[in-house]
Parts: C-alpha cells; structure tokens; sequence
C-alpha cells in the first residue's frame, strides 16, 4: 500500500494526492505536520530528516520532496500514467521544466501572499509585504499566462501532465478568495486554465477546499 505523511490541507500534500486521484492508486494518509505534530519524531526523521511533509512509504521505498514523489508515483503506475508524465525525452523535459520552476521561482516569490494573507491574523498583516509578494508572483503568473496565452488548454499542449498538477496547486493560492487583495492583476488565460483544471475530480477533492 502507498502510505502519504501530511496534512491534507498542505499545497504540497495536494500534489500526490492529485496524482493519485488522476491515478487510481489505492493508498492511505496520515496527517503530520503543524497542530499535529509527528515531524519531529525519531521515526519520522528517520524517513524525512527535513522534518517536513509530505513523504511516502511504498513498501522498501521511501520518499521526501513532493515533486519527486509525483513523478515516482507516475513512473510506477508505468502506461496507466495516462500521459501525466510523458516518456518521450522533451516531453517530459518540458514538464520537469515547469516543475523545477514551481520549486526554484514561484514559490519563493508566492510564498509571503499565502502566509501573510492565510496563516497571519488579519490585526498582524503586513501589507507592504503583501504589495511585494502580489508584485513577484504577478511576475511568474504573467510567464504562464504568455505561455497558455496561444490556446493550448493545458500547460504543455492537449492533455493533463504533471506541470498542470503541481502549478495548478499553486494557482490555487493566486485565485482563491483567501489571498485576493485589491488591484491584483488579471490574466484572462491563465484563469481559463485554472477553471478547466478545477472540474478535475482531483483538484475538487483536494486543493477546492478552503484554505487556512
């Protein structure tokens, strides 16, 4: 049985869990993580020394890091993958790509919008670094938005790959009603990839539900 540790209202717990959905893979999650602690067990350190979520246990494998997680799920579930990680040399290129982007660029410029907005009481927010957090992720959302700018209704063409999981969790945090403030800008293409992605069953399950 594939065994997920984290919360589920983590965005980087969303992702595998997603993949699973898209998957059908049976599996089991535990939560860990913030109110509920675990991390900081010896046991889980053993399995994640990073001390942070998620990671997965799949019989002699274990795992930390949620994009290595996907793409080993993908890898596992082989030709039933269904095009979520291309085998195709610059395909899948292409995908890890966007998936190194999530990690190396847009996080760091979403990360304050989501806590400040999400995770700060409303009397302790800091809006200038609200201001500067919308600034540096408008900059990464305009990228995407030139890139789906074309039509195409996925990220990298006609059909759901990884790239659309793990950015559609982040663009969750950029549309949700949590984190809007006033005067952020609009990008017309990116939220018609964000609504077609939002009817998979996945994204419905996982990443709809309020954030907090």
């Amino acid at each position: 049985m594939i065994r997920i540790l984290g919360r589920a209202n983590s965005t980087n717990v969303w992702k595998p869990l997603w993949v699973l959905e898209e998957l059908g893979l049976p599996y089991e999650r535990s939560d860990a993580g913030m109110e509920h602690g675990v991390v900081d067990t010896p046991e889980y350190r053993a399995l994640n020394p990073n001390g942070r979520i998620p990671s997965l246990r799949h019989g002699e494998v274990e795992l930390w890091e949620s994009n290595s997680i996907c793409r080993y799920l993908c890898l596992l579930a082989g030709d039933d993958a269904r095009g979520l990680y291309p085998a195709e040399p610059g395909k899948r290129a292409s995908v890890d790509r966007w998936m190194d982007w999530q990690l190396s660029t847009l996080s760091p410029a979403e990360r304050d919008l989501f806590w400040t907005m999400v995770r700060t009481p409303a009397e302790k927010r800091d809006m200038t670094v609200v201001r500067n957090a919308v600034t540096n992720s408008a900059k990464c959302w305009a990228i995407l938005e030139s890139r789906l700018r074309d039509g195409r209704p996925y990220i990298d063409g006609d059909t759901l790959t990884l790239a659309d999981i793990i950015l559609g969790c982040f663009a969750r945090r950029w549309f949700g009603p949590e984190v809007r403030v006033p005067d952020m800008p609009e990008f017309p293409s990116l939220e018609a990839w964000f609504a077609r992605i939002g009817e998979r069953p996945g994204f419905r399950k996982f990443v709809a539900p309020k954030l907090f």
